[in-house]
């Protein structure tokens, strides 16, 4: 699942990737039904996404059977932090403080969430 160079998928892309991320594999009718309850979107543009996602590298499919099988090449975990340090560096001028500050203030979390949070703020720490 690895890649030489750093894969940018696009809004769209996301959407597709975070469904394969789910669901381990799906043929482009499962995908296409998963993204249509929340989007408005025709079934020809889900598989030409996904051919160009196929073609970037993004998913991996087999064709060895007429309905082919996609998943995903990038990791969920890679993507995120990829594009969360994009931001950090794009709006937050590399503050991750200011980052951190943005997400907390714009909604009061859990206090599950909070005690993940000292965790790993206690883990830098050592």
């Amino acid at each position: 699942m690895s890649t030489t160079k750093t894969l940018k998928p696009t809004d769209s892309e996301l959407e597709i990737l975070q469904v394969l991320w789910n669901r381990g594999e799906a043929t482009v009718r499962e995908v296409h039904e998963e993204l249509v309850v929340t989007k408005d979107c025709g079934y020809t543009t889900t598989l030409k996404l996904m051919q160009i996602m196929f073609e970037k590298g993004l998913v991996i499919r087999d064709d060895s059977n007429r309905t082919h099988i996609y998943q995903a090449n990038i990791s969920r975990e890679k993507t995120q932090r990829q594009l969360v340090n994009k931001m950090v560096d794009t709006l937050f001028s590399g503050s991750r403080s200011q980052l951190v500050m943005q997400a907390l203030g714009s909604h009061t979390p859990s206090k599950e969430e909070l005690n993940e949070i000292q965790q790993l703020l206690d883990s830098f720490k050592k």
